[in-house]
Parts: C-alpha cells; sequence; structure tokens
C-alpha cells in the first residue's frame, strides 16, 4: 500500500513539476452563479462512441437550460483521458464547449500512466485543465452540489 502511495506521490511530483497542475485545482469555479443546474460528466472510457456521447450530453445541457443556466465540467481518467490528448478528432467540439462555458478536466495520475506508457507526456488539448486526480475532482464536484452523470 504505501509502495502504491508513494508512486502515486511522486507521479503527481512529476506533474507539478512539469507545471501541469494548476493549484486551484481542488477548488470548484463558479463562473456561473444563475446556474440553476451544475453537473459533471465522467469520462472513463476511451472509445469514440463514449467521447461523442460525453460531448453530445454536455451540447444537450446547454441547448436545454441556455449557456448562463448551466455548468458542465467533463472530468477524463483513464482510457477517456484520449478525448483530451490535441490531436483527438473531437478538438473543434471541445473548442465549442469551451466557448459555452464547458470545463474539461484531466487526470495527473492517468497523464503520469500514460507518460510511462508513450515513453513521453502526451500532448493534452490546451483546453484541458489538470487536476490531480479525475475521481477525486469528481468528489470535489459532488460535495460543491454537482450531480454527477456517467453517459
Amino acid at each position: 500500500m504505501s509502495r502504491l502511495l508513494s508512486r502515486y506521490a511522486a507521479a503527481l511530483l512529476w506533474v507539478a513539476a512539469l507545471g501541469l497542475c494548476s493549484s486551484a485545482g481542488a477548488e470548484v469555479v463558479n463562473n456561473k452563479p444563475f446556474a440553476v443546474a451544475k453537473v459533471a460528466l465522467q469520462l472513463s472510457d476511451g472509445s469514440p462512441a463514449a467521447q461523442t456521447l460525453v460531448l453530445n450530453v454536455a451540447n444537450t445541457l446547454i441547448k436545454h437550460y441556455g449557456v448562463d443556466k448551466v455548468d458542465v465540467e467533463i472530468v477524463a481518467f483513464g482510457p477517456g483521458l484520449r478525448l483530451l490528448f490535441k490531436q483527438n478528432a473531437n478538438k473543434n467540439r471541445i473548442s465549442s464547449l469551451v466557448g459555452d462555458g464547458v470545463r474539461f478536466s484531466a487526470c495527473a495520475a492517468t497523464v503520469h500512466g500514460m507518460t510511462k506508457k508513450l515513453g513521453h507526456p502526451p500532448m493534452l488539448n490546451p483546453d484541458a485543465k489538470v487536476v490531480s486526480g479525475g475521481v477525486v475532482r469528481l468528489i470535489e464536484l459532488r460535495k460543491a452540489g454537482y450531480t454527477i452523470i456517467r453517459p
């Protein structure tokens, strides 16, 4: 157990050293004070169908509630992190959703694991914010009143 914790701590230090992890990672952004719905969408599946679905759900929420009335964050970890790769086929859709106020969080622990597999850090979409852990982020959002949905 302590070996696993040591590896996780090393991964966090590594990501922080690269400047990828924001010190505001634990904070929940409240940039939509008039939101009537706060939703966190979990993406832990790397399939193109799952990526399309989570983006469709975010778009549906924006269309239903309106840009200022819904606060949406997509949290990607595990294989789901592939959505936030810089050259992902959905990069234009991500950019469009960011324009509507949707936030994208990338798991630092997954970035570290993928770095080991790939032999280099994955290039992430510039709109992705690296957080210490995807599941940790979901817990933080839940505590802040967000509904967690895994489409």
